[in-house]
């Protein structure tokens, strides 16, 4: 994908709240719907424009990408400087040497995705997973070949394909397979292919060309029998000026020659072993320009097109282009990445390629940022690693460095020690297809009054739940910052953390908030604004209330049950903490 923002690492959230909806989800099995088991739909493969099972159902793929997991990217980390993971690893070398570097990795590896995440992917509501795949775990480099053009076969990148595939069925799911890093390197966008500028890329050394097909070839030997294997996607994001040098990621390229000529000898190769899998191609231009590539016909009868989609509009327009390819040649589209936003245009993005029928996966799982189903916390020692690599802390001893590493590769990269955010995966799954708004917490009001934390506001789209000027990073509108704090929540509601904890901040006229809370009883209560400052007008189940300042108190009636208050900001900045209720004491006659 396109090159992403580095971000700083903030505060972590209560380890007590991740595991209250983290239990929520698996022990109902219901928080966003369940899914029912993929494989009893059998192999899946593309008829006309739509993915279908062995009895002609459509199917719809909602999943999400591992990223991070086999190939890190150093955004992913916080990391400064390169983010391949190449140059991640060096340093790490240099700190710690090679034989605690790779107890690291392999740490990393055993923990950073386990039975645990997948259990929950299917318990919210996912139906699928995308495994972006490193070459080197599977096979050697080309440069350490020791016969030229015999293939050397690592046991690592296959067994833990398997481990991961026995989670997937396990869970009545579907895994995609996609060569995130090809041998060499397919794109000049370093970090996401984990390449060596230096060296002879895909493109270069024909070698390389011939390992990726050899190893896709091996790939489909191995699981040819596995219904619950969705696809081959057999080369994540090329970005590479095949005509022009000067073109670096490909987006201007009209012919594409190299490109389909590997595509279509990488097909061949999976069909000497495998007539059944769905085979995914991607576009140059990090998937996206097809120019030239289909222009003698799909070479395939069971081809799939990917497209990728990153901070751009959510319009049918913006996809115009991959439904024209589509139509032309009869061929169902994936969304095979798509993320790294907000929440509300999350749920745009879905609902415009669901419209037309179209899967997708989002990007990443789990990353040290908030916007993602679940987030990395790591401890002090990582984040003062990451001073001295940004130059702002002495350099740590080798036993400190490897205790920081050792603790984030065995403990925070797990499941039950990453925050859930569940306003993330509401987003995927449930606000697309919504017009309602749902809590975000369980506020509740007893006889004895009550209240709930302003930030607290429910979920949903920008106009449902929420109204905010800023609510995405798009097109016209780059390097938007829905939520300055980047943390808590991932909606368009400017947030601010001190002292005494979360509130809202920055909040300007016209914008709102709606608070959905249930009441013990009915009656009259005093509901007084705290922690803020700025005047806002109130609607509460419906009704348009008397304006009144932060820090003031306003008489309403509440109904027993179910209730709505929308907060909306009249001046500009306004802040606001906390919502009280308090019952007025009935008179005596």
């Amino acid at each position: 994908m396109l090159a992403r923002q580095r971000r700083r690492v903030f505060p972590s959230r209560s380890a007590r709240f991740t595991q209250r909806i983290a239990s929520l989800a698996l022990g109902c099995g219901c928080l966003f719907g369940v899914v029912a088991p993929a494989q009893a739909g059998g192999f899946l493969r593309a008829q006309d424009t739509r993915i279908v099972d062995e009895h002609g159902r459509t199917v719809v793929l909602r999943g999400v990408g591992l990223g991070g997991w086999m190939l890190q990217e150093g955004y992913m980390l916080e990391m400064p400087g390169p983010g391949t993971q190449r140059s991640i690893r060096a340093r790490i070398a240099e700190l710690i040497g090679e034989e605690k570097t790779e107890a690291f990795y392999q740490a990393w590896r055993d923990n950073h995705v386990t039975k645990a995440d997948v259990d929950a992917l299917a318990a919210w509501g996912f139906n699928s997973v995308r495994l972006p795949m490193h070459y080197a775990l599977y096979t050697a480099p080309v440069e350490e070949e020791r016969v030229a053009g015999v293939q050397t076969w690592r046991e690592e990148g296959f067994r833990r394909t398997d481990e991961l595939l026995s989670w997937v069925k396990a869970n009545g799911m579907y895994l995609v397979l996609d060569l995130h890093a090809a041998p060499g390197g397919q794109g000049n966008d370093l970090n996401i292919v984990d390449r060596d500028p230096d060296a002879r890329s895909l493109w270069d050394d024909p070698a390389n060309g011939d390992k990726m097909v050899a190893l896709w070839r091996r790939l489909a030997e191995r699981y040819k029998d596995e219904p619950a294997v969705a696809a081959y996607d057999i080369i994540n994001e090329p970005n590479w000026g095949f005509s022009d040098a000067s073109d670096r990621n490909g987006c201007n390229e009209r012919g594409n020659g190299p490109l389909r000529e590997l595509l279509v000898r990488t097909t061949r190769a999976i069909r000497e072993v495998d007539k059944r899998h769905i085979v995914i191609i991607e576009g140059n231009c990090w998937g996206n320009n097809y120019l030239g590539v289909l222009d003698d016909g799909p070479w395939d009868d069971n081809l799939v097109l990917s497209f990728h989609k990153y901070w751009n509009a959510t319009t049918l327009e913006s996809i115009r282009d991959m439904l024209a390819l589509r139509d032309r040649w009869n061929l169902p589209l994936y969304l095979g990445e798509t993320g790294e936003n907000s929440n509300d245009w999350y749920a745009r993005t879905v609902a415009l390629v669901e419209g037309e029928g179209i899967g997708w996966a989002s990007w990443p799982l789990k990353k040290i940022r908030y916007n993602n189903p679940l987030q990395i916390q790591p401890t002090t020692g990582y984040g003062q690693l990451l001073a001295y690599w940004r130059g702002e802390r002495a350099r740590p001893t080798a036993a400190e460095a490897e205790s920081a590493l050792m603790t984030l590769a065995e403990r925070d990269v797990r499941f039950e020690h990453n925050t859930v955010h569940i306003d993330v995966i509401d987003a995927w799954l449930r606000s697309p297809n919504s017009e309602r708004a749902v809590p975000f917490r369980d506020h509740r009001i007893g006889a004895a009054g009550g209240g709930f934390d302003a930030v607290d506001f429910d979920m949903g789209r920008d106009g449902l739940a929420y109204h905010d000027l800023d609510s995405a990073n798009e097109s016209g509108r780059p390097r938007v910052d829905w939520n300055p704090a980047k943390d808590y929540r991932n909606d368009g509601v400017d947030l601010d953390r001190d002292a005494q904890g979360w509130r809202v901040v920055g909040m300007q006229p016209g914008e709102w908030m709606q608070y959905t809370f249930l009441a013990e009883r009915a009656g009259s209560y005093r509901l007084r604004l705290e922690g803020g400052r700025g005047k806002v007008r109130l609607r509460f189940n419906g009704v348009a209330l008397a304006d009144v300042g932060v820090g003031e108190t306003l008489r309403m009636p509440v109904f027993e049950g179910r209730n709505t208050l929308i907060v909306e900001a009249i001046t500009p900045g306004m802040e606001l903490r906390n919502l009280r209720f308090q019952p007025e004491t009935p008179e005596r006659t």
